[in-house]
């Protein structure tokens, strides 16, 4: 069975970091685009960041862009997502999620409905 886990969020002040992970079983990982998405109470689902299949390429949405990295190790079969420099609006459940179309690439946004394969997410809390 194909299953993503999220792991990595909690509570945090501002200014913090913290370091997401998303773990794969039941598939190969490395085969696959990896995306990043968050969604807080009352607002659509929207996406982070994304990294390619082999690593090369990735992208961040506008308000994450110098706070956050995304990189993967293929040989844990895991994505990680570092969050730096946290911030109150950044409060959401964090979600990865995979597909196998490449549409992680140049140009294109990062969007849910790219993405067939989704983890049952992780709460990120940015609090003083």
């Amino acid at each position: 069975q194909m299953q993503l886990v999220e792991s990595g969020g909690g509570l945090v002040q501002p200014g913090g970091s913290l370091r997401l992970s998303c773990s794969a079983s039941g598939f190969t990982l490395e085969h696959y685009d990896v995306g990043w998405f968050r969604q807080a109470p009352g607002k659509e689902r929207e996406g982070v960041s994304c990294i390619g299949s082999s690593g090369s390429f990735t992208n961040y949405a506008d308000s994450v862009k110098g706070r956050f990295t995304i990189s993967r190790d293929n040989a844990k079969n895991t994505v990680y997502l570092q969050m730096n420099n946290l911030k109150p609006e950044d409060t959401a459940v964090y979600y990865c999620a995979a597909n196998f179309r490449g549409f992680c690439r140049p140009g294109r946004p990062v969007i849910p409905n790219d993405y067939d394969y989704w983890g049952q997410g992780t709460q990120v809390t940015v609090s003083s």
